[in-house]
């Protein structure tokens, strides 16, 4: 999907095309119907090829992979994610800034429930 995000637009093999590794034609090909029967694509035919474009809003695709992520991985907490998250590298000071704005921002924005 995120190759299809980039380019606006793409047939299998150009898909195929800018994956590395490569998974194969048919597998890309496969992978792209089943999109397309879950609403997330949808296709038009240029010749004897399909060229798909994302029917889906990259953000709302996004949002929905994240908690598929959460549910499958990480019984459905944030929290445990984000901890995972950590653990996997070192992050840079300005990383760790970011995040712990973020976290104040949010405290901020549920006012007492916080505490």
């Amino acid at each position: 999907m995120e190759i299809l995000y980039r380019l606006g637009e793409a047939s299998a093999a150009d898909v195929v095309g800018r994956m590395d590794p490569d998974p194969g034609y048919d597998s890309v090909r496969v992978t792209l119907g089943i999109l397309e029967k879950k609403g997330h694509v949808k296709h038009r035919q240029e010749g004897r090829r399909y060229v798909y474009t994302p029917t889906v809003p990259h953000e709302t695709a996004s949002r929905s992979a994240i908690r598929n992520v959460l549910q499958t991985f990480f019984r459905g907490s944030p929290s445990r994610a984000i901890l995972a998250l950590l653990g996997m590298s070192r992050l840079s000071r300005e990383e760790l800034d970011v995040i712990a704005k973020w976290i104040e921002e949010e405290r901020k924005s549920h006012g007492s429930d916080a505490d």
